[in-house]
Order: C-alpha cells, then sequence, then structure tokens
C-alpha cells in the first residue's frame, strides 16, 4: 500500500465527494484538531492502568465518534447523512452525570496537575475546547452537523470530570487556583462541574 498519492503537494485536499479546498481553510483545521485530539486521547488510554478499565473503555469508544465528527465536518451538507446524533450527546452527558457523583463539591477553580494521566485529560479538554472554536468559525461560514460543536462542548466538560476522578480515586489532593476566593455554589453536587472560563 503506498502511503503517499502527491494531490496534496500544491496545498490543496479533497473532502468527501471530491471538492477541493486549502489545507489551511477553517474547515480542514476543524477536522484536523480533532485528529489531534484523537491522537492525545489515544495516548491517554496508552497510559492508563487496568483500575480505570471501564473509563478506558469510554475513551477508545470516544475516538470512534471524534473519527465520526471529523467524517462529519469534511463531508459538505447534504451530501449524506451524518453519523454523529444526538443519542451522543445524551449519552455523554449521562456518563458526565455519573463521573461528578464521586469527587468531592468545589468551591474554587482547579489548575491542571495531580496525577499524570489527571494531567494529560486537562491538555485534552483544552485541545476540545480549541476544537470547538474552530467549528464554531466554520459554522459561520459553511452548514455543517449542528450535533457536532455540542458534543465537543460536552467532551470538555467530560475530560474536566475525569480528569477530576482520576486524582481523587489515586487520593491525589487537587491544585486550587489560590489568587480567588470561592467562586462555586456547593448546595448541588453537579456544581463539581461548574460552568466557568474552563467549561461553558
Amino acid at each position: 500500500m503506498q502511503l503517499y498519492t502527491k494531490r496534496g503537494d500544491f496545498g490543496n485536499t479533497n473532502l468527501i465527494g471530491g471538492r477541493t479546498i486549502p489545507k489551511d481553510s477553517v474547515r480542514v483545521e476543524s477536522y484536523g484538531t480533532i485528529d489531534e485530539l484523537n491522537s492525545l486521547v489515544g495516548y491517554i488510554v496508552s497510559q492508563m492502568d487496568d483500575t480505570a478499565l471501564e473509563m478506558k473503555q469510554e475513551l477508545i469508544k470516544i475516538q470512534h465518534d471524534l473519527f465520526d465528527c471529523g467524517t462529519d465536518l469534511s463531508t459538505p451538507d447534504g451530501l449524506k447523512e451524518y453519523k454523529v446524533q444526538k443519542e451522543l450527546v445524551e449519552w455523554i452527558e449521562t456518563r458526565i452525570d455519573v463521573y461528578a457523583e464521586e469527587p468531592p463539591v468545589i468551591e474554587k477553580f482547579i489548575i491542571p496537575g495531580g496525577d499524570p494521566v489527571s494531567s494529560l485529560l486537562h491538555v485534552a479538554r483544552t485541545v476540545t475546547r480549541r476544537a470547538e472554536r474552530i467549528i464554531v468559525g466554520l459554522s459561520r461560514e459553511a452548514a455543517i452537523n449542528p450535533i457536532v460543536p455540542i458534543f465537543m462542548n460536552r467532551l470538555s466538560d467530560y475530560f474536566f470530570a475525569i480528569a477530576r476522578v482520576v486524582n481523587h480515586r489515586k487520593g491525589i489532593e487537587e491544585p486550587f487556583y489560590e489568587r480567588g476566593g470561592a467562586v462555586f455554589h456547593t448546595d448541588l453536587k453537579k456544581e463539581a462541574i461548574p460552568k466557568t472560563k474552563y467549561n461553558s
């Protein structure tokens, strides 16, 4: 199997369906960033031990979901049915709710850190946010699957949630941002995933 095609030597690439666009277009940047995220998730999975087996299986599933997101973003609207549907958003919201119940409620912003896997999950969260921003920009230029940016928004919350769970299960105290007071309500357990500059 020949890995190189030479079709991209002049700075262009093809979308699904054959349309040619520049490699530095917002559309290519959107699914290219998702590819970057997918590679990072694969690395995170490789660093997790079997005590996080359920989480590892979920992350592997999410790798397939990310591939579907990239496929949808590389498919011109109306060409064929999109792969990512609202059920995916419902599934990840359910998983977020489950993980939000496990660690203690927080009152301050968290500084990414602690266990190495938790730290990597925060990196995944920030790459997800970057992908989401690019996708929002694409949506202003072209019609896209509207479920994809919603899923990406929830996915960053998911990474935040499981990063906290990893530290909690390892008995590692989370590093908090100390240059401010309490900023979250603590009357509801779900405030463990506040809508902040990190999660909105």
